[in-house]
């Protein structure tokens, strides 16, 4: 079976390779527009489907998996921040609060699909501005959505968890490989 992951991250690339030994990439180039009145948590499964289903279109005998992740706090989706300015901010709005990680999935494959969501809680320590300072004077911060990523120095500000890790990486990959056996069977794979 041809499978595609519609998405350009490293980190979701490596993660799929958990469910998956061979797989090829080829990222979708969607705007990313969401309706206005959709719920915020319900963004990323909306743009999962809308990257799944603009590869879908052109590899339609092959397995499309799409996702998108966003970082919500306070009813508001922290994007990837787009200067130091906008990360300071961000870190400042996640500083001893906790906020949603929601990553939403899309399988694609023969004209039929799947999509679901996951949320993991994630709790901040309170940040000095110094932490805040040293931090977005790294790279790390400027291609997460939220500003940080928990699986580098991101982590030193994480106080709790609660739900799956990976979902916060950015694919939760236990919940997805149980989705495609499940969505497989369905279609008679």
């Amino acid at each position: 079976m041809d499978i595609i992951l519609a998405s350009a991250s490293p980190r979701r690339k490596k993660l799929l390779s958990m469910i998956f030994d061979n797989f090829r990439v080829i990222p979708s180039d969607i705007r990313e527009y969401v309706p206005r009145n959709l719920e915020v948590e319900k963004c990323p499964e909306y743009l999962a489907c809308a990257k799944t289903e603009e590869i879908a279109v052109q590899y339609r005998k092959s397995l499309v998996i799409g996702c998108d992740t966003s970082v919500i706090i306070d009813g508001k989706i922290l994007n990837k921040p787009r200067d130091t300015n906008d990360a300071r901010k961000m870190m400042n709005m996640l500083s001893g609060k906790t906020h949603k990680v929601i990553t939403g999935c899309c399988l694609y494959y023969h004209d039929k699909s799947k999509s679901f969501s996951v949320s993991t809680d994630v709790e901040f320590y309170e940040l000095t501005n110094e932490e805040i300072e040293q931090y977005v004077n790294t790279s790390e911060p400027y291609d997460k959505a939220g500003g940080y990523g928990i699986q580098n120095k991101g982590a030193l500000f994480v106080k709790s968890i609660n739900g799956d890790y990976y979902n916060i990486v950015g694919l939760p990959v236990s919940r997805l490989k149980r989705e495609i056996d499940a969505f497989l069977a369905e279609t008679g794979e």
